[in-house]
């Protein structure tokens, strides 16, 4: 049976499930469990590793499941808005109809740090819409009016969050609720690498939301008002980017993305992406801000990209010679 039917049918059913329900096949190999600073072979020059900003890093090669590049990688930390690919995954996996008018309510509001929205209090929304918007706009209201309605309620929702971190062996990471505004939303890059893996190879809708530079609501009514003059009601297209600006990079070839901060975490980034031929995971934890975030990654692009990483891997797949 597929792996995504496994968990579905048994997170929906709110039955404790164990590494061992899993299929490997569609589950992220490990070689060794990553920590503090490493590359996966010791002939790379340290010269030649980047010198990374964010506290946490983990770079994985996705076929193989090598470490290439780990940096505190089991350091458990709050990941801000990356909870919103989990919470994707169980909106999706409860199978209601995409099509379905929300209301955003007053409970939607951020009460935890004051954030604003895009979305008006009584608006309606369809639940891809709120789905396009938690990961590609990383829209609060969003994600908790996703949860909020899901079958069973919120609480249902954070409870088999938690269900589905279990069943896919993230050993590390508490759910508290769905948007990432909680620090009690806390997790691993490690743990990460196994959520962003999972959520590529069984979520083709995660894949192409998440992946893409652009969105808009189509025509909406906006009220616009400036100070001294009276309000205006208009109709435009209402249009949002991706948080992630390599999305709408032509150098980049991004499979599945999603950013995150909160002041506790820092910037976030979780990425699949095609560098060098090669599909590798991206993990980058609390970097001291965007540029920062951005930069890290671009640095990693670059070295595995370098003629020095692609000639020693190329030597350590070579066979040994026959005598």
């Amino acid at each position: 049976m597929h792996m995504k039917a496994v968990l579905s049918g048994l997170i929906l059913l709110c039955v404790h499930t164990g590494a061992a329900a899993l299929d490997s096949r569609a589950s992220l190999q490990w070689s060794g469990q990553p920590d503090s600073l490493s590359v996966t072979q010791s002939i790379f020059d340290p010269a030649s590793v980047p010198d990374l900003s964010a506290q946490s890093v983990l770079v994985l090669d996705q076929a193989s499941g090598e470490t290439l590049l780990a940096k505190n990688a089991s350091l458990q930390t709050p990941i801000a808005s990356i909870t919103k690919l989990m919470t994707a995954m169980l909106v999706l996996d409860a199978a209601q109809p995409l099509d379905e008018k929300i209301a955003i309510s007053p409970a939607d509001r951020d009460t935890l740090k004051g954030t604003g929205s895009r979305l008006a209090i009584g608006a309606s929304y369809t639940r891809g819409q709120l789905l396009n918007l938690a990961l590609i706009a990383s829209d609060n209201r969003a994600a908790h009016a996703l949860g909020r309605t899901y079958p069973g309620g919120l609480e249902r929702f954070v409870e088999n969050m938690n269900r589905m971190a279990r069943a896919l062996d993230m050993h590390d990471t508490v759910y508290v609720e769905p948007t990432g505004l909680s620090s009690g939303n806390v997790s691993t890059a490690l743990d990460l690498a196994k959520l962003a893996d999972y959520a590529y190879q069984n979520y083709p809708e995660i894949r192409q939301i998440s992946s893409t530079g652009h969105y808009t609501l189509g025509t909406q009514r906006v009220v616009v008002k400036k100070k001294r003059h009276k309000a205006r009601v208009l109709y435009r297209p209402v249009a949002f980017n991706n948080t992630n600006r390599f999305t709408r990079a032509e150098d980049w070839n991004i499979g599945l993305s999603k950013t995150g901060f909160i002041n506790e975490a820092g910037h976030c980034l979780v990425m699949q992406a095609q560098v060098a031929n090669r599909d590798v995971i991206i993990v980058l934890l609390d970097a001291r801000g965007t540029s920062r975030r951005a930069g890290d990654a671009s640095q990693i692009k670059e070295w595995l990209e370098s003629d020095g990483f692609s000639h020693r891997v190329e030597t350590r797949a070579l066979p040994a010679s026959r005598t």
